[in-house]
Order: C-alpha cells, then sequence, then structure tokens
C-alpha cells in the first residue's frame, strides 16, 4: 500500500474500537491522519471524555509529523531536555498513544492516535493498528 485511503482508515477505527471495548471495557476517541498529519477518519465511543477528541488527534498529528511513537518523542524529549513547544509546532504532544503508521516498505503513510485510557493502554492499541499497517 502506497498510501493510505478512507476505506483503510475506517477499518483501523473499527479495530481500535473492538480492542479498547474487548479488552480494556472503557470507550476512546480515535484518530486517523495521512501522512501530513491531515485527518482521514475519527470516531468518538459513547462515554469517551470530551477533552479525548482534540488528544487523539494530537497524539496522531504528532506521530504523522515527528515520524515515531508519541512514546519515543516524550522519551526523546525528556533525554535532551527539551519541550515541544521547541519545536515550533504547537499541535505537537508528548503524551503516549500515537504512532505512525508505515506500510511494509517503511514509508510513512499515516498516523493514528488513541485517546480515553491510560497512556499505556492508548499506545498498546495504536501499536496494534501500526502493525496492522506493516503488513500490507
Amino acid at each position: 500500500m502506497s498510501e493510505l485511503g478512507l476505506a483503510q482508515a475506517q477499518k483501523l477505527v473499527e479495530k481500535a474500537l473492538e480492542t479498547a471495548a474487548a479488552k480494556f471495557k472503557k470507550p476512546i476517541c480515535i484518530s486517523i491522519l495521512d501522512h501530513a498529519g491531515f485527518l482521514l477518519a475519527f470516531a468518538r465511543q459513547d462515554g469517551a471524555p470530551l477533552r479525548s477528541i482534540q488528544i487523539s488527534e494530537g497524539k496522531a498529528y504528532t506521530a504523522a509529523r515527528m515520524g515515531v511513537t508519541t512514546q519515543a518523542f516524550f522519551e526523546r524529549c525528556k533525554r535532551d531536555e527539551i519541550l515541544p513547544v521547541d519545536f515550533c509546532d504547537p499541535k505537537l504532544t508528548k503524551l503516549a498513544g500515537g504512532a505512525p503508521l508505515k506500510n511494509a516498505s517503511g514509508k510513512l503513510i499515516g498516523a493514528a492516535g488513541v485517546s480515553g485510557l491510560t497512556s499505556a493502554e492508548d499506545q498498546e492499541i495504536v501499536d496494534l493498528l501500526a502493525v496492522e499497517v506493516s503488513k500490507l
């Protein structure tokens, strides 16, 4: 797959929602963005926190723009003693729960962001989505 389209993005949204319900039994927000960080698909489950709408998109945006998980971005910020604001992009976040989506050849084709659970649980879901996409 050379590009992430709406149909694939919607399937990833469904996979994330199913995983959250089955494994964590809590509602989430899930954002799928294209390689440039623009929204392709989004869902907010009933009962998911309103703040999680923007947080999920911010996590995916960060993963798309930085090309790494938001967990890795957090670790870099901590290690290098820098803040997301140092990158001159106010939409970046270091909250775990965002992952770049790369095709089988390693090309960035999109990003996923989840919010509503713990940061580690959010990250677990997007990491699963990243593995799914890498097989395509």
